[in-house]
This record gives structure tokens, sequence and C-alpha cells, in this order.
């Protein structure tokens, strides 16, 4: 049946019931991204939750780099029913929105269960939309809402029970990029749709937050951009930081970064960001290495529910390939914050010296 408990709501776009989107692309997707960098406790954990109401797959995951591990919970099963904000174990609650929500975990046969509550620091912003085509395909079309703020409660992680008085980020995405089960390649066979560096750093200071964003290909063209200051203060506009130049350090013969310098030259900032804790996010949790588990990939007709556990020194070799999230650190001007700093180097980036297919030394 189409008809579903939103349709009760007035939140209709088109003519669709709710249930189905205004497109029939397999791509269309609906997620939650979370972040919380816990610096007393020393790990950083990544959580989300995506709806793929094309692939009739809805899926979670909870990820937390601590003591030298990658401790990992993921769940799938179909989806029925797009109010239903949970899969299994993992549910969130919107409990003021744009502002304070809750996500838990319930314990389990898994190596983490959370019951963790994000209340946001400076107001939720739009972020610009990702529009991308590959010889004809749109491949990205995407909006997202940002947002920086704290966690409070509790996560027992590997059989340890922490308290958490963390910093983190939230986003909301949604629209069409890849997911599912791939696609046959066609006349795009080996074509990398995101190819290039990719960053992402969305940080929190004592009374402001700034978010950056460049998707650079190795020929220089920046195909997304964002350069923004936003007050805690609401009365306060958001200030345009203007063009955004970077400066990267990576562990030699590696696409991984050990430190930052990102400077806004027309608003007199340059901003020194240095990894904390690093999350090999890539690894078991569907963004795109693991060939047997991919956001939106169907996993057959009940609930899915795993756990796993993995060393790090084992996937971070691997995992540098895909994207890398790091809690980070960040000062300026006296300022000092946290927040995340999300890299991906895709293929051959010259600038930062990779410059084979696959962006390193056949040896390395």
């Amino acid at each position: 049946m189409s008809l579903s408990k939103w349709d009760d709501f007035p939140l209709h776009q088109t003519s669709e019931f709710i249930a189905h989107p205004a497109t029939s692309d397999r791509n269309f997707y609906d997620r939650y991204y979370f972040n919380c960098l816990d610096v007393e406790n020393d790990f950083f954990a990544i959580f989300g939750l995506g709806q793929y109401p094309n692939l009739g797959t809805t899926d979670a995951f909870c990820s937390v780099a601590f003591e030298g591990a990658q401790h990992i919970v993921r769940m799938s099963q179909p989806l029925v029913e797009r109010s239903d904000v949970a899969v299994g174990p993992f549910a969130i609650d919107v409990q003021v929105p744009l502002q304070r929500l809750r996500v838990t975990i319930a314990e389990g046969d898994y190596p983490v269960s959370m019951d963790l509550t994000f209340e946001g620091f400076t107001r939720a912003i739009e972020e610009p939309r990702q529009y991308l085509r590959s010889k004809g395909k749109v491949v990205f079309d995407t909006q997202r809402l940002a947002q920086t703020g704290n966690w409070t409660g509790t996560i027992t992680v590997g059989g340890k029970t922490m308290t958490v008085n963390g910093v983190g980020t939230r986003d909301r995405s949604w629209g069409v990029r890849p997911v599912g089960e791939p696609e046959p390649g066609g006349i795009r066979e080996g074509e990398n749709v995101m190819a290039g560096m990719w960053n992402y750093f969305p940080m929190q200071f004592e009374d402001h937050s700034i978010y950056y964003i460049c998707h650079e290909d190795a020929h220089g063209v920046r195909h997304l951009v964002q350069s923004e200051r936003v007050w805690k203060d609401p009365n306060r506009e958001v200030e345009d930081l203007g063009p955004a130049e970077w400066h990267h350090v990576l562990e030699p013969n590696s696409r991984v970064v050990t430190s930052s310098t990102i400077s806004f030259p027309e608003a007199g900032i340059a901003v020194e960001c240095e990894p904390v804790v690093t999350n090999w996010i890539s690894i078991g949790t569907g963004y795109g290495i693991d060939q047997d588990w991919r956001h939106g990939m169907y996993q057959g007709p009940e609930l899915v529910v795993q756990g796993l556990t993995l060393q790090i020194d084992e996937i971070r070799g691997i995992a540098q390939y895909g994207i890398v999230d790091h809690g980070a650190r960040f000062t300026y001007d006296g300022h000092v914050g946290f927040g995340l700093l999300e890299h991906g180097f895709f293929g051959p980036f010259p600038k930062v010296g990779l410059n084979d297919a696959y962006g390193l030394t056949p040896e390395a």
C-alpha cells in the first residue's frame, strides 16, 4: 500500500504519496549523519540512518574509533513506513526540530550501544547544493542542512560504558547519489564520480562555528565550495568568508592528512587543523569499499543486525582510499575549537603528490 502515516500531515511536494519520491531514480536517498568527539574519553563515534525508497530499503550504522579498534554495529531491513525513523535497535527521536535529537542503540550482541542527545550549538544552516553529471547521467543532486553542537548521555563500546560530554556535527542530506548495489558501468565504466579532493570541515569555537567545503578536481576546478562563519547569537548574520585556500600535509606514501591550514584571505583568517582521533569510516559502515554492505543494499527480507570489531592497523591501508573522518582540533587568532576534518583523495591529485590512477605509488 502506498498510503503511510506521513500522508496525514501537510508535507506533500508532488501529487505522489510521501512513500514515493518525485524522482524514480534508483539512487534517491534521505539520510542522517552524526559524529561525536569525546576528547576526555578519547573516542570518535560516527553514526547515521538512511532511507532508500526506490530501492525499498533502510539501514543504519555506528562506528566508534576507540583503543586501537573500530567498533561497529550495522543493521538493514526493507523499508515499509518512512515515518518510522528506526532500524532494529537503532532509533532517532527528533525532539525539537533543527535543535535537539536523541539517538539510541539498544544493547545487544554487538560492540556498541548508546543513548545520546544532541543539542544544537548554532542554528542549523543550509549547505550549498551538490550537482554533478557523469557522461550525461546525474550522479549527485543533493541538498543538505548542517549544524554543530554538543552531545550528552552514555555510550558502551567493547564492554566499557562511558559518560559522554562531547562535541559534534550533524547533517541531513537527501536527493540523488550513488547507493545500493553497483550499477552496470556502460559508457561510465571506470569513471570516478567524485574525482579529485573532497574537504568537509565544520568547526565549533566558543561563540561561533566555521563551515568549510571544497570539492576540487585534479585540474583545479572547484565543483562545490562553502566558506561561512555562523555565530551562536541568532541575531548575527551568517558571514561569507570568501574564497578559501588550503594546505595539507599528508603521511608519506599515503593519502591521509596529518595537518592542514585553511585560509580565508578576504576575512584575514587562517585556521590550523590537527586530527585528534581518526575514524576509518569507509570500512564496515556502507560508505563504499565493502562489496557486501553498502548504503541501500538489499540484505534480505528480514532485519539484519551485525557487529564488527576491526583492528585499525589492519584496515587503515585500504580505508585511506575512501572518505577519512578525523575528530579534530582547530585554532586561529586565539580561538580553540573542535569538529570534523573529513577528507578524501580520489584518483590522481598532483597538488599533493598523488599522481597515479589510484592516487598512490604502486608499492605504497
